[in-house]
This record gives structure tokens, sequence and C-alpha cells, in this order.
């Protein structure tokens, strides 16, 4: 059975760690993060292939998703991958990965939502919330009033992520996010470990707004 995606989502930054990912990793799992996703776009298939294979040993309970690449998934027996409007589209994805895999896809407006659960994903991210940096290729931000729209048109979960601090995160988690991104404010903080469970922690206040 497929684990419900909830919470702080968790997605790796090698350009960012000031401790190796691997560290930022372990960081995440003790503070309770239930999703883990290796990105890395710099590093050859091998090496790749090696380090996912080095996170898939330390994550045990949490669900283990590859950005982008099916093959890398596959070869490391990952929960599942997240993929963008640019990649293989979700029907064939499906194909791929089994039935029993985890999809997640980036979506960027609620007909893209709404396709991508159509045609088999398991969740989507909505992105960019807010402006970020963090992806150099990021499209304009598209704001609370989209994921609003996004949360109240599709029954599979809705991931926040673009530009999100510790500040306005409750406004995101107000307008429906089921899960929560912040790659910066967290890999940028001093204590990683400290600053999730600061996010953790603002589902708990905001559990009666996120039932929807």
């Amino acid at each position: 059975m497929k684990q419900k995606i909830k919470g702080y989502y968790f997605i790796t930054d090698s350009a960012l760690s000031r401790n190796g990912i691997v560290e930022d990793v372990l960081c995440a799992l003790d503070a309770g993060v239930r999703i883990i996703q290796y990105r890395e776009k710099n590093l050859s298939t091998r090496k790749m292939y090696d380090e996912a294979l080095k996170l898939k040993k330390c994550i045990k309970k949490s669900l283990f998703i590859i950005n982008d690449r099916i093959d890398i998934a596959i070869a490391v027996c990952a929960d599942g991958v997240h993929i963008g409007q640019e990649d293989l589209p979700v029907s064939i994805t499906r194909r791929i990965m089994g039935k029993h895999k985890i999809i997640g896809v980036t979506v960027h407006n609620l007909n893209e939502a709404v396709k991508a659960e159509s045609h088999g994903a398991d969740y989507v991210a909505v992105a960019p919330i807010f402006y970020t940096r963090t992806k150099v290729d990021a499209q304009l931000p598209v704001g609370l009033n989209v994921l609003d729209k996004i949360k109240k048109a599709v029954s599979i979960p809705v991931v926040g992520i673009g530009g999100i601090t510790i500040k306005n995160a409750p406004d995101v988690i107000k307008a429906g996010a089921d899960a929560i991104c912040s790659i910066s404010d967290v890999l940028n903080a001093t204590d990683v470990f400290f600053r999730i469970k600061q996010f953790q922690n603002l589902f708990k206040k905001n559990s009666n707004n996120n039932l929807r």
C-alpha cells in the first residue's frame, strides 16, 4: 500500500548542501520526514546510481523518490519517480515503473494537474508557489490561488514547492498543500534538523485547515 504524502517533503540539493546530501537526508529522517526525493543534475549516471544506492540503504521506513531518472529509480528499487512536464508522459512512465510504484508530477496550472491525475499520477507538486532561485529554469510564480484551485479539483495529494520559507509556509498549508518543500530555507539553515522540525510542526498547528 502506498503511504500517504503529508508533511515536509525533502529534496536533496548538492549545490546548497553544507554537510553532504547523505547527512542532510539523515537529518530529514530523524526529523520525521516521510518522503525523500533524490535530485541531481550534474553527476554521471554511474555516480548518480552509486549515490542513490547509498541513500536507499539509509531510508528504511520513508518513501524514496528519484527525480526525472526512471532508469536510476528502477536500478536502486526506489519507491517511485518524480517527473516534469518535459519528461516522459505519465502513462508511459507508469507502464515502465509498474502499477505499484509512485509517480509524482510537477504542474504549473489547473489543467496540468487534472491531466496528471487522470493519467495515473499519485501526487502533483505545484510549482513554483513563490519566486525561487533554487531552480534556474523555474517558471513565474503561480501563487496560492492556483494551489487552492488545484487542491479542490484533484483527489490526489498536492505538494507546494518554490520560494517557500518558514514565514510563508502557513499560508501554503492553509491554501491546501498536503506537503511542502523548502529547499533553500532548510539547507541554508544552521541546523537542518531543527528547521525541518519547524516545518513539520506547522502541519500539526494547521491540521484542521488541511482537511478539505
